[in-house]
């Protein structure tokens, strides 16, 4: 067999559905494989980060490691910019790229290039990828390709490159090699440790657990409601972890972090223990005053990756394992332990939520009022099975306000952070689900892929687009507002967008656009009247418009905008 054909034969083995591409010369033998076997559905995007971000959302829905291929040269480092976001956001996914033939490679040769397109993909993909290898023997693919399958999903997930030349591909190998799957040892708690955490939690007055993106990756989102339903404890999530419970589950507070819900992080203020799952603890989440942070509140922090604990928050309890052996051992010591309501904690939180509602918050906003529109979107998003939402102001609104249902996910790109993530996201999370996808974007970020529309049209996808226009870069314009003298370059000031409806309509896909509330429910209905059409949706927003609350930069977590001021510039 040859090599394209193994490798076409192995990716259906392992539960791929799909692949996302563009056809390149030095990945053609295996496009090819791929389409003459007919049991992968090749699907070609229109920029090879598409192909990134969408093999991205299919390893966060299914599991199972997204896959991407590439050719070399700028096919490879186009790819770069979505592998970084699977990193940082331990996404299980598989990047193959095709390389130039081995006598073309200038190998230890003081020169820059040799082969057409050669570039060395690996080097570069090495800090970013749990492993990047360059195969140069035909015989060591299965090999390779196990450990990358293996390597991407097991433990703390993330991706793996592979990069094949071109002679390889077309190479001859044994197709009956047997190559035994690496299964990795998860580190679990000891039974002291369980022990102890469940004794602190049940005597503690005001805990809470806090919630990151590790409970997706760790597939242990069941097993969390299951304790959560147990030990009615309530839980404040990240960015990453907004889908780790359904919206109106009683437990659930809601966001934490610089953009986080006011109630939220006065909640954590008031706290006297926290159970942290899954986790970084970054900026992001804890502010700048770590030590406001963590005051004289206990803190369990659960993580799989030790160097993670005590990294910028010191003084936690660290406790070392995989979430699923942790929460399956927690869970089953705590149905021998009687657990009473907190109804005053409860109730104290409630008193704030209401006190602090996320649809006021210290501006007066002429138009639309983001927020708000978050939680309409909702109510006539349920047929939607996950919610794809790029990078800037609307990504906030949207953790904040969105209504998610108990089968519903929300991605995002976290760590990295990478405008254009939605889209090309949203055609991935729409073929592996086979349901309607909605994404969330604002006119800078949907810019950046937009040529991903042809995609969506191509294929006919179930995805409803929402762009939230506010003919600006609105998340950086707001920090140029707080700490530029409100000098606006190339965020208002230089920058322009299209109107996207009319877009949209070259590209055959319905649209409409909306500038007023009181039109809004009439365009959520004229979006969803037919789900399974592609339909985009302008949602015109005020360009004055900012993400409140905001934890004011060198304060306690507590001390949020606008109503407190920062006591610096942001350094992140």
């Amino acid at each position: 067999m040859l090599v394209a054909d193994y490798i076409a034969k192995f990716l259906y083995q392992q539960g791929v559905t799909h692949v996302y591409e563009i056809i390149g010369g030095m990945i053609t033998r295996i496009v090819d494989a791929v389409y003459r076997q007919g049991k992968i559905r090749l699907i070609s995007v229109h920029h090879e980060q598409a192909a990134a971000f969408a093999a991205d959302a299919s390893g966060r829905l299914t599991g199972i490691p997204g896959v991407a291929m590439a050719t070399s040269g700028p096919g490879a480092t186009n790819l770069l910019t979505g592998i970084g976001s699977c990193y940082f956001d331990s996404v299980p996914t598989v990047f193959i790229t095709g390389q130039v033939n081995l006598h073309e490679q200038k190998g230890d040769r003081l020169i820059r290039q040799l082969g057409f397109q050669e570039t060395d993909i690996v080097a570069m993909a090495k800090p970013i990828t749990k492993a990047a290898w360059q195969i140069n023997d035909p015989n060591q693919v299965p090999y390779f390709l196990q450990q990358a399958f293996d390597l991407a999903k097991d433990g703390r997930p993330g991706p793996v490159l592979l990069d094949i030349p071109m002679d390889i591909q077309k190479a001859e190998i044994n197709d009956s090699v047997s190559v035994l799957p690496i299964v990795e040892v998860l580190p679990t708690p000891s039974v002291d440790v369980t022990d102890d955490v469940l004794n602190q939690l049940r005597l503690a007055k005001r805990p809470l657990i806090l919630v990151g993106g590790g409970i997706n990756s760790a597939n242990a989102v069941s097993l969390l409601r299951q304790f959560v339903d147990i030990v009615q404890v309530p839980v404040v999530n990240t960015l990453l972890a907004v889908d780790a419970l359904p919206y109106d589950h009683t437990s659930r507070i809601g966001l934490l972090g610089t953009y986080g819900n006011r109630w939220v992080n006065l909640s954590i203020g008031q706290s006297d223990l926290i159970l942290v799952l899954g986790s970084r603890l970054d900026i992001r989440q804890t502010g700048a005053n770590v030590a406001a942070f963590k005051g004289n509140r206990v803190v369990y922090h659960v993580d799989i990756e030790k160097c993670e604990i005590n990294n910028r928050l010191n003084g936690c309890i660290s406790i070392v394992s995989h979430l699923k052996p942790f929460l399956t051992a927690v869970i089953k010591k705590s149905l021998d332990i009687h657990w009473t309501v907190r109804k005053v904690w409860l109730n104290e939180i409630q008193e704030l939520r209401k006190k602090w509602p996320d649809t006021q918050e210290g501006q007066k906003i002429p138009g639309i009022n983001p927020n708000v529109l978050m939680h309409e979107l909702s109510r006539y998003s349920k047929p939607a099975s996950a919610y794809t939402v790029d990078v800037g102001n609307h990504q906030m609104w949207a953790a904040q306000s969105l209504e998610l249902q108990p089968d519903q996910r929300f991605l995002t790109s976290g760590g990295m952070g990478a405008m254009g993530f939605a889209l090309p996201a949203a055609v991935g999370a729409s073929l592996v689900s086979g349901k309607p996808v909605v994404m969330i974007s604002g006119d800078g970020g949907m810019q950046l892929n937009i040529q991903e529309l042809e995609t969506i049209a191509h294929q006919r996808l179930p995805i409803k687009m929402v762009v939230l226009n506010n003919k600006s870069l609105g998340m950086v314009r707001q920090f140029q507002q707080s700490y530029f003298n409100e000098r606006y370059p190339s965020t208002s000031w230089g920058y322009s967008a299209p109107d996207f409806a009319d877009i949209a309509k070259a590209y055959n896909i319905e649209s409409h656009s909306v500038t007023d509330d009181q039109f809004l429910t009439a365009a959520l209905e004229k979006m969803w009247k037919n789900p399974e059409a592609p339909f985009l949706l302008q949602v015109f927003v005020d360009i004055s418009v900012n993400v409140y609350p905001k934890i004011a930069f060198g304060h306690p977590m507590t001390h949020m905008e606008p109503f407190a001021k920062p006591l610096e510039m942001e350094g992140t």
